[in-house]
């Protein structure tokens, strides 16, 4: 598996930096102790990156958006998280029972690819739209596959659904794919792909 080091992503061609992306806003919780580990795990490093085709994707998406629901914005909680942090989550979360919403390091993250992102809408005012939970709440609620499920019994309602389906149509309509258990995280591209021809940061 090709491989390169977070320091050397601001050199390559390869990537863009988030800021470099019109029309997003930015705020990279794990850079913050606001996440479910409860620390910074990405000091001194900037992750604010994406792949290329990533970035474009999601300028897409941000078109899209802008379109149906003008003066929302997309605003990107994660998006190039480096092997070694994927590895430090794992082992935060050993003996858990949540080790299933986290990809393997050994099998590696998309994330690691610069090629996946966990996003979330803001509203004209600025607020992030509610979706019922959360980023980060590793509980049933967050999980799309179930949406219909919580809404019978109460536990999230028909306006957390719409907007998180706004959220999807504007990832999903610029080539992104959700998973079933976290409603704020998108792949670029087919992972099996993504790991085979693309380069991991380390």
């Amino acid at each position: 598996m090709k491989s390169i080091r977070n320091e050397d992503v601001p050199s390559s061609p390869d990537y863009r930096h988030l800021s470099s992306i019109a029309g997003i806003a930015i705020d990279l919780r794990y850079a913050t102790p606001d996440n479910f580990v409860g620390r910074d795990l990405y000091s001194p490093h900037d992750c604010a990156w994406l792949h290329r085709d990533a970035a474009a994707a999601l300028e897409q998406a941000v078109a899209w958006l802008a379109e149906r629901r003008p003066g929302c914005k997309l605003l990107v909680l994660d998006a190039l998280r480096p092997q070694r942090v994927q590895e430090e989550l794992w082992a935060a979360l050993q003996g858990t029972e949540l080790l299933g919403y986290l990809a393997d390091p050994v099998r590696g993250s998309i994330h690691s690819f610069g090629m996946a992102v966990d996003i979330t809408i803001l509203d004209e005012q600025g607020r992030e739209l509610d979706m019922g939970t959360g980023f980060d709440d590793l509980t049933e609620l967050s999980h799309p596959a179930l949406e219909q499920a919580m809404l019978a019994k109460g536990a999230i309602t028909a306006g957390q659904i719409a907007n998180r389906e706004l959220l999807r149509g504007a990832m999903f309509q610029a080539g992104f794919t959700g998973i079933n258990s976290e409603w704020w995280h998108f792949d670029c591209g087919d992972r099996v792909q993504v790991r085979a021809s693309f380069t991991r940061v380390l």
